[in-house]
This record gives structure tokens, C-alpha cells and sequence, in this order.
């Protein structure tokens, strides 16, 4: 037993430890077995604590998320600072791990603890003259869209091998002023757009 039991082994030593190996080895090293080599212990040993190996990464992308904050605006934030706050947030909460975007777009479930801050979310944005159905929307569409961002900037971005001048003029000029497509700017830009719907949508919503 001395073997598959280490002394002090728990759910959350599994997920920190699994999220360190995750920066060096990446998604496709992470596996239960290595896991258990890192904390000293036999692959049965885990099974105590996780039951699967998707339920160690569901851990592990609830773990990312929470760490961006969640809950809803500040005193005196309004719901666009909000989502702007949180976006930014939660984007270098992906980036802070490698591959931290597929853990979290493939997560099958997240924790109670989440999902109640999720919904305390959604609670302030009714507060702010929502609809539930627009808020939900909401913050779903600007989840996906960091999440799809984020998983551009970790994939190994190649060079095209295309020569500048065979780009054509506009896409060139268009790469050279406004740099990364993929920076911080060019996230900026579309998080912008996202708001900006969403305040039409808002007052589209409104019976007055």
C-alpha cells in the first residue's frame, strides 16, 4: 500500500502537479502514468482521487478558469468595463499554460463552484437589463471567441513560405500597419466588436 499511497496525496496535488506538466510536455505528454511518476507514486494510487484521466483534465481547465476571477462587476464598473476586465483576464489565465485553451474548449464538465459564479454572472448582467437568453449568449459568444483566439496563438504558427510581394498589396499593407493578427490588439479589436453587438442587441431588448 506504501507504494500506491502517498502520504498527503490529494485531488487538488494532482491537478497542480498535472498543470505543472502540462507547461512541459504539453497536452499530448500528459498522461496518468507520467503523473504518477512526478508525484512518486503507482498510476492506482490517482484513481483514489480521479476516476479518469478526462475528469483529471476537467480539474485542470476548472482550475484555469477559476484562476482568471469570475463573480460579477466591481462598484461602479459598468457591464462593458466588466467584459472587457474579464476577457482580458481570462485570456491570460489560457495563456498562462501551454495548451491551457484545449484543456478548457475540451472540458466535459466544470465544478458547482463555477457554475455558481457563472450564474452570479449572469445575475448582474439581468441586473443591467438583460435578458437571461442575452446574457447567457453573451458571455457564451465571447467565451468561445477567446477560447478560438487563444488556441490560434498556442498552435506552432508556420512561416506561409508565400514571398511578400505575391500577398498582393492590400494584405500587406494591412499586415505591416496593424502587425500580429494575432497580438493583443487584434484581440482587442474583436472583443470591441463583440461589446459593441452586444449593445445593440441590449437595446434592441428594451420594451421602452
Amino acid at each position: 500500500m506504501g507504494e500506491n499511497k502517498r502520504p498527503g496525496l490529494s485531488r487538488h496535488m494532482l491537478i497542480e502537479t498535472a498543470l505543472r506538466l502540462l507547461d512541459e510536455v504539453g497536452l499530448e505528454g500528459l498522461t496518468v502514468r507520467r503523473l504518477a511518476t512526478e508525484l512518486g507514486v503507482q498510476s492506482p494510487a490517482l484513481y483514489w482521487h480521479i476516476r479518469t484521466k478526462q475528469e483529471l483534465l476537467d480539474g485542470m481547465a476548472d482550475e484555469i478558469v477559476l484562476a482568471a476571477g469570475m463573480g460579477p462587476p466591481r462598484e461602479g464598473e459598468s457591464w462593458q468595463e466588466w467584459l472587457m476586465r474579464r476577457a482580458h483576464a481570462y485570456r491570460g489565465s489560457l495563456l498562462a499554460h501551454r495548451d491551457g485553451a484545449r484543456v478548457v474548449a475540451n472540458a466535459a464538465s466544470l465544478s458547482p463552484e463555477t457554475v455558481r459564479l457563472f450564474n452570479e454572472e449572469l445575475d448582474a448582467l439581468v441586473g443591467r437589463g438583460f435578458t437571461p437568453v442575452l446574457a447567457l449568449r453573451t458571455i457564451a459568444a465571447l467565451t468561445r471567441y477567446i477560447n478560438g483566439f487563444v488556441l490560434q496563438e498556442q498552435s506552432e504558427r508556420l512561416d506561409s513560405g508565400i514571398a511578400p510581394e505575391r500577398l498582393g498589396a492590400t494584405l500587406l499593407a494591412a499586415l505591416v500597419e496593424g502587425g500580429d493578427p494575432l497580438g493583443l490588439e487584434a484581440f482587442d479589436h474583436g472583443l470591441r466588436a463583440l461589446i459593441d453587438g452586444t449593445s445593440v442587441a441590449l437595446r434592441g431588448s428594451d420594451p421602452s
